[in-house]
C-alpha cells in the first residue's frame, strides 16, 4: 500500500462509486434483509470539489455483521476481496475507534473492510447502529454544505500528505486527520441534530 497522495476532485468518482455500490448490492441481494441494507459513498470522494486520495470510499450498513467468510463468499463476484491492513493495528480494519462522547457498547464498532485495488475503491461494511457509520456521513453532509471548510480539510489532508511522504503505507497520515475530526466534531454534531 503506497503513501498517501492527495489529487484534485474527479467528478467520476460519484459514478464509479454508483456502479461499485451496484454491484455491491446485488451480490448482497443474497443475504436476509438485504432490501433494508443502507449503500453509500462516502469520504473525501464523495465531497464534490474536494481533493481526496484516489481511492473510493463505500459504506454498507446493516443490522448485523456475517462472519467476514460469509461475505467474502457473497462479494466473490464483485472486485472486493478482504483487506487485512498493511499492519497488524491499521487502524479501522476490524473495528472503528469509538469517537469522544460516543456511548454505544463495544460490540457497534465492529466492521468487515474488504478492498479493490484494481477498482481502487474500500467497502466498509458496519452494523446499522455504529456509531462511526452515522459520523462518517454526518461528516460527509457537513463538509458537502460548508465549502470553506471542506477546503480547509484539504489543505490539512495535503500538508499531512506531505508530512507522510515516502512512508510505506498511510495508517500514520489516516491518525493524523484525527485532531481536525476532533476539532469539529461539535460543530458537525450540532449541524446533523438540526438538519
Amino acid at each position: 500500500m503506497p503513501s498517501a497522495v492527495i489529487v484534485e476532485y474527479d467528478s467520476a468518482w460519484p459514478d464509479r462509486a454508483r456502479h461499485l455500490l451496484g454491484g455491491v448490492r446485488s451480490a448482497f441481494a443474497a443475504l436476509p434483509g438485504a432490501d433494508g441494507f443502507d449503500y453509500e459513498h462516502i469520504g473525501s470522494t464523495a465531497v464534490p470539489g474536494l481533493g481526496a486520495k484516489p481511492i473510493v470510499d463505500l459504506q454498507v450498513r446493516m443490522p448485523g455483521l456475517p462472519p467476514l467468510a460469509r461475505l467474502t463468499e457473497v462479494l466473490a463476484a464483485t472486485p472486493f476481496v478482504p483487506a487485512h491492513g498493511a499492519r497488524p493495528d491499521s487502524p479501522g480494519v476490524r473495528r472503528d475507534a469509538r469517537r469522544p462522547g460516543d456511548r454505544a457498547d463495544d460490540a457497534a464498532y465492529e466492521k468487515r473492510l474488504f478492498h479493490s485495488p484494481a477498482e481502487a475503491a474500500i467497502l466498509h461494511v458496519r452494523r446499522a447502529d455504529s456509531p462511526f457509520a452515522r459520523w462518517v456521513v454526518d461528516l460527509r453532509d457537513w463538509l458537502r454544505c460548508h465549502p470553506a471548510q471542506a477546503r480547509r480539510y484539504e489543505q490539512i489532508k495535503r500538508a499531512l500528505a506531505e508530512q507522510h511522504a515516502g512512508e510505506p503505507d498511510y495508517d500514520d497520515y489516516t491518525r493524523a486527520k484525527t485532531a481536525f475530526f476532533d476539532e469539529i466534531q461539535p460543530q458537525v454534531r450540532d449541524w446533523a441534530a438540526g438538519s
